[in-house]
């Protein structure tokens, strides 16, 4: 279901906007003191947040600014999934219109926060963009010209500017989740597990431990679960509502000379030679020299663990046939292929996020379902959640639209 009327944009980023659907680290500094859960008044022992995503990561880190004790419990290595492998695209008003229009707003501004509390510019690649919507017709002899950066010299018209300095900017995905984390570790005391979730136990409906893989178990007050597109392999969250993994692809490339690559993150609406209909690519210049290329998405069934997905190569010749066309300094003799790879994006069957209390069990929180949108969104729904969690309602954003509740009333 499209959130936004989007006849008005260019097809590629009206495809982008219509998408929004044991191992024990420990810091060396004492944990502090566990503030008292304004629903019960008693001293919270733990707060278990399942899930190494962006989401999950921010939540932790949110709560744990709080006062909260919290442990996060992650199956694989944190950021392995989509929030390693994303664009990292962050914008401020393009989800105007839509359920997340207020996340979306007050998460581009809490980046831009975060970024100068963690030495964002430095630690993980945040930097404003300019944005452009270009069209790119492999058949069309080598054009580029008026608009349009230096380094962008294929066969390129129609530059039209959707996003300024001021309304977009990127995150390397991977580096600022960990970094995140880290700081949520080494500041705030956060607990790092690596194990794979069988079990949230309940007692009298209330949350009341969960149960890793191997037999662990991990008392808690309250359980967060932020586990992406894997939300639906648990049947706590499958029997309330549905999550789906959209599997796209990317490509990351290392040019030559770097320095000519300007920051300009470009929508493409790309019309291939063989004919068929245009493609929605997306290529995002990093602070770090690379370059990113995003695009050949698909429904596929989304594996038991993260190790397990795969690229198509079918979908990876494509994105490497783009970035060719789409600038010299990109093709094969410029650039080396870094990295090949694909990650699924969790949608719901509203196309809205999830981010609220399970009906009918105290203490169990989830946030998944932000597609294509989860790096921008991560910040205010982890902080917004940790409000909900700790004082008993969110104030920084209002979450009553993302409640689960809404899908027991169908039911």
């Amino acid at each position: 279901m499209a959130l936004i009327s989007s006849s008005s944009f260019p097809p590629a980023l009206s495809r982008r906007l219509t998408h929004t659907r044991t191992i024990t680290i420990r810091s060396n500094s004492s944990k502090p003191m566990a503030k008292n859960l304004a629903d019960g008044g008693e001293t919270s022992k733990r707060i278990v947040v399942c899930g190494g995503g962006v989401i999950g990561v921010c939540t932790a880190y949110f709560l744990a600014k709080k006062g909260v004790s919290v442990t996060l419990v992650e199956q694989s290595a944190v950021a392995c999934a989509a929030s390693g492998k994303a664009g990292g695209f962050l914008a401020f008003d393009w989800c105007d219109g839509s359920p997340v229009g207020s996340l979306a707003r007050a998460s581009f501004d809490l980046h831009r926060s975060l970024a100068e509390e963690l030495n964002g510019v430095e630690s993980y690649g945040y930097r404003p963009l300019t944005t452009l919507s270009v069209t790119v017709k492999e058949s069309k002899p080598v054009s580029g010209g008026l608009g349009l950066p230096d380094w962008v010299n294929g066969p390129v018209k129609s530059p039209s500017t959707i996003g300024t300095t001021q309304t977009t900017a990127q995150v390397h995905p991977q580096l600022f989740t960990r970094k995140v984390l880290s700081t949520a570790v080494e500041k705030y005391g956060v607990e790092v597990v690596i194990g794979r979730l069988e079990e949230v136990r309940v007692e009298q409906g209330r949350v009341d431990s969960v149960v890793l893989e191997g037999g662990r178990v991990i008392e808690a007050d309250s359980v967060v679960l932020a586990m992406g597109p894997w939300s639906d392999k648990l049947e706590m969250l499958s029997s309330v509502f549905r999550v789906y993994g959209t599997k796209a692809h990317s490509i990351v490339l290392e040019p030559k000379e770097p320095n000519a690559i300007t920051p300009h993150a470009l929508f493409l609406s790309y019309y291939p030679s063989n004919g068929g209909g245009a493609l929605d690519p997306e290529v995002y210049p990093r602070p770090t020299g690379e370059v990113y290329l995003c695009g050949m998405s698909s429904q596929e069934e989304v594996p038991d663990d993260p190790d397990q997905v795969t690229s198509n190569p079918e979908s990876i010749e494509v994105l490497k046939r783009v970035a060719k066309t789409v600038s010299s300094y990109l093709n094969e003799e410029s650039a080396q292929v870094k990295a090949e790879q694909a990650c699924f994006l969790p949608s719901t069957e509203d196309g809205v996020p999830v981010i609220g209390e399970i009906p009918g069990i105290k203490g169990c929180y989830v946030a998944t379902g932000h597609s294509c949108w989860g790096i921008l969104n991560g910040p205010a729904t982890g902080s917004a959640l940790a409000e909900l969690i700790v004082d008993g309602v969110a104030t920084s954003v209002d979450l009553s639209r993302f409640s689960p509740s809404r899908f027991s009333k169908r039911r």
